[in-house]
């Protein structure tokens, strides 16, 4: 599976997908400069005017409803429809569904009623789609982590997706297969918007990797475990979130192959 994300990033680089980001306004430079990073190419369009059409034209469409606002509301509708109509990747980021339950109503009419490849969520975010009892404060999961595993397959297989509940460890999830990332840093959790770019890193992947989309969401976890872990390191052990933050960006554009198959740790269930 590294080999296979090395591969799935050199793709990225060289196709330079177009990713239709409709995203929350707290990170959306964060997420557009991550993916430039990537190798891709963000727009963020959600004008309902134009967002059929710029659907029409991109490789993926990233949905994250950190700031879910009305007419927003009607341009993920219409996003997803088209995105789902012409067979283009959907990764979306249930921001804060444990703690408003009029926006899991939301993504749970989406995963329902169009063809969503990628759910990226906390722990706490994905068990309350799965129907089961969670743990959050706000936007943020406290859960202590138990029956991880089973919500990512329930939730994956109950809506022909796969599910990434992002934590200490990650979790991937097909239904049937599992994959467990243990890359990744303490620090991720110090600057807003971790989450964020990790769920458009996966809309840039799944923008290349079609056939398989657990591959695609493993490649965007290891690359954000892996450069949040160098990044970390190049601090020279004092906590600095803004430092931090920039070199972040740094190392995702610079992450080698070496990198991931020296570094990457992935294990399946």
């Amino acid at each position: 599976m590294l080999k296979e994300a090395c591969r799935v990033i050199q793709q990225v680089r060289e196709k330079k997908p177009l990713v239709h980001a409709i995203t929350n306004y707290v990170t959306v430079n964060d997420c557009a400069n991550i993916l430039l990073g990537f190798g891709a190419s963000p727009a963020m369009v959600e004008i309902i005017e134009e967002v059929e059409g710029f659907t029409a034209i991109a490789q993926s469409l990233y949905i994250n409803i950190g700031t879910l606002a009305g007419e927003q509301k009607s341009s993920i509708l219409l996003a997803a429809a088209r995105a789902s109509e012409l067979h283009i990747p959907v990764v979306i980021d249930p921001v804060g569904v444990g703690a408003i339950p009029s926006r899991a109503d939301y993504v749970l009419n989406l995963l329902k009623n169009y063809n969503i490849s990628i759910v990226k969520g906390n722990l706490g975010e994905i068990k309350v789609l799965a129907g089961l009892d969670a743990s959050v404060r706000g936007v943020d999961s406290i859960d202590d982590g138990a029956g991880a595993v089973d919500a990512c397959r329930t939730l994956a297989e109950k809506y022909n997706t796969v599910v990434v509940a992002s934590g200490v460890q990650d979790i991937i999830s097909d239904g049937k297969r599992v994959a467990l990332v243990d890359n990744g840093t303490s620090l991720l959790s110090l600057i807003t918007g971790s989450g964020c770019m990790l769920g458009a890193l996966a809309a840039a992947a799944a923008a290349v990797e079609k056939e398989d989309f657990l591959k695609a969401a493993a490649t965007a976890v290891l690359a954000m475990g892996l450069s949040g872990e160098t990044a970390a390191g190049l601090l020279s052990g004092e906590v600095l979130p803004g430092t931090f933050r920039i070199k972040l960006f740094d190392q995702i554009y610079s992450l080698s192959e070496q990198v991931i198959l020296e570094k990457g740790k992935l294990s399946w269930l």
